[in-house]
């Protein structure tokens, strides 16, 4: 009598070796390249099986990458809003709300560091951050004179803070409490959105 599909006798951890798939998958091919049924073969199990799990290829990617946040959650927050108003203290606030808690922090900094060390993963975290987060924050920017641009530029600014806060820990940016950031770059960020753009 055939098994169910997609489901092994004895393979208890069925979950975390589609986990380690995905990790080598995303690693080989990047974002973009990978797919479920790529993952589910390199895990040697049906693709419904991952759907099962997981259900889209980003909560696939969130889950291997041990990424803590909904992209989708941390977008709609940021460009939320009529005319994008207030659209850089939204996103200083998000920012350091997902980058303030030292668990959801370390697997963060983990990517981060890597992105700066191998062009994979540099590959990888660009295709993320552009297909599940910058696409998404680009509705708020619908209308503005060169909005890529500018959502870029903005991503940019709070990436590079990221490095200087957490990763040199340069002071007295790696200590300054997050009102007084918030305070200091939020006027700067929505410049990125503001500003005439010669």
């Amino acid at each position: 009598m055939k098994g169910r599909a997609g489901r092994r006798r004895g393979a208890p951890d069925t979950k975390g070796e589609i986990l380690a798939a995905a990790r080598t998958v995303f690693g080989e091919r990047g974002y973009d390249g990978a797919t479920m049924r790529a993952i589910a073969a390199a895990a040697s199990v049906d693709p419904a099986l991952v759907h099962h799990y997981f259900g889209t290829k980003e909560k696939l990617f969130l889950a291997a990458m041990e990424i803590p946040f909904d992209p989708a959650v941390i977008a709609d927050s940021i460009a939320s809003s009529a005319a994008g108003a207030g659209i850089g203290e939204r996103a200083i606030r998000t920012f350091l709300g997902v980058w303030g808690d030292p668990a959801g922090r370390a697997p963060m900094l983990a990517l981060l560091r890597s992105a700066m060390q191998h062009e994979t993963a540099a590959r990888l975290l660009r295709q993320f951050v552009s297909r599940a987060i910058l696409g998404r924050v680009l509705v708020g920017f619908e209308g503005v004179p060169n909005g890529v641009l500018r959502a870029e530029a903005m991503a940019s600014h709070l990436i590079g803070l990221a490095i200087i806060r957490y990763v040199v820990k340069l002071e007295p940016i790696a200590s300054v409490s997050e009102d007084e950031l918030i305070e200091l770059v939020a006027p700067v960020l929505q410049q990125y959105y503001d500003g005439a753009f010669e």
